[in-house]
């Protein structure tokens, strides 16, 4: 057997370990992990994660993802909580505390503080009847399963059963708050995910940019507007100020003969695509790349039905937008 063969089949041996064990985590699931997620909604702080090692490793990123999913979460370090760090752990708060063994002897000071002030405390460990696990309210219990180094030294398939319980939870509270990607939005303003999630009505251009007309003016006045504001279309409204139409390259080309003796309202295509300034903008795009334009007018359904900006598909795509 080559090296590459040798690599091949020590990363498929331990996947497969892995995925067994999260498996037999599914199925060992019971009114524990309901009761966990109880205990979280019902305090009014935050979540308080915990945990010593490669335990602390993954607690830190399990709140990070309660923390982005509509759970306030924070990581205390139980070393540093052991010196001073515990004014953190307020009553109003719920401890999640990691342990594989869950005699852990850093996690003790921590435990001590959930029991002496009556802070609920939620414990993850391996072991049934150990020190952590009789101190919880609610103790979750992870199966036996191997480590997938073969020797039983390295935390891999424990902290990976202990990292798909942390989403589990996450996403159960998530889905019970009715978390929508637009509430997830607010916690993920920067980068790829955060313009993804952003809304027409950020990126859209405003009322004083609008190319609008009335309806009755002559072309050769509403191609001054449509040169002036820089779309290369032009929206067509009524009397009332509604739009209710737009006029494009496209229709230029098909009134040529005699366009200047025409009308905004003769020359328009009707009933145009318009889009709600609170859709996500990767939508709008998606219209726009299908229908092979440029620009969407911005109409809110539930306002007046008068259009309140554009949507250039030029400034999502500079915005990251795809």
């Amino acid at each position: 057997m080559t090296d590459a063969e040798t690599f091949l089949a020590t990363a498929r041996r331990v996947i497969d370990i892995e995925a067994r064990a999260l498996s037999a985590l599914s199925d060992s699931l019971d009114n524990s992990f309901s009761a966990a997620v109880d205990l979280i909604l019902k305090a009014k702080g935050r979540v308080i994660v915990s945990g010593m090692g490669k335990s602390g490793h993954v607690g830190r990123k399990i709140a990070a993802t309660l923390a982005s999913t509509g759970t306030p979460a924070q990581y205390v370090h139980p070393g540093e909580a052991s010196h001073g760090d515990l004014g953190m752990v307020t009553e109003a708060d719920v401890a999640l505390v990691l342990s594989n063994s869950g005699e852990t002897p850093e996690l003790s000071d921590i435990v001590a503080h959930t029991r002496r002030f009556g802070i609920p405390l939620i414990g993850v460990a391996s072991k049934g009847g150990s020190t952590l696990l009789r101190q919880s309210d609610v103790a979750i219990l992870l199966p036996a399963a191997e480590e997938a180094c073969g020797t039983g030294i390295v935390p891999t398939t424990s902290t990976t059963m202990t990292l798909a319980l942390g989403d589990a939870l996450a996403l159960a509270l998530m889905e019970h708050r009715r978390f929508t990607p637009e509430h997830f939005r607010t916690f993920h303003p920067g980068g790829k995910l955060g313009a993804k999630l952003m809304k027409v009505a950020d990126l859209m251009h405003g009322q004083e940019a609008l190319p609008l007309v009335p309806d009755h003016l002559p072309m050769s006045d509403a191609l001054l507007v449509m040169s002036q504001k820089g779309f290369g279309v032009v929206g067509v409204t009524d009397p009332a100020g509604l739009l209710i139409g737009i006029v494009t390259d496209g229709d230029l080309r098909r009134h040529m003969d005699g366009l200047l003796g025409h009308t905004a309202g003769e020359v328009m295509t009707k009933n145009p695509r318009t889009v709600d300034p609170h859709s996500i903008a990767e939508k709008a795009v998606a219209l726009m790349k299908d229908k092979k334009i440029t620009c969407l007018f911005v109409v809110d359904p539930a306002g007046d039905g008068k259009a309140s900006g554009i949507l250039n598909i030029h400034d999502c795509l500079r915005a990251g937008v795809v």
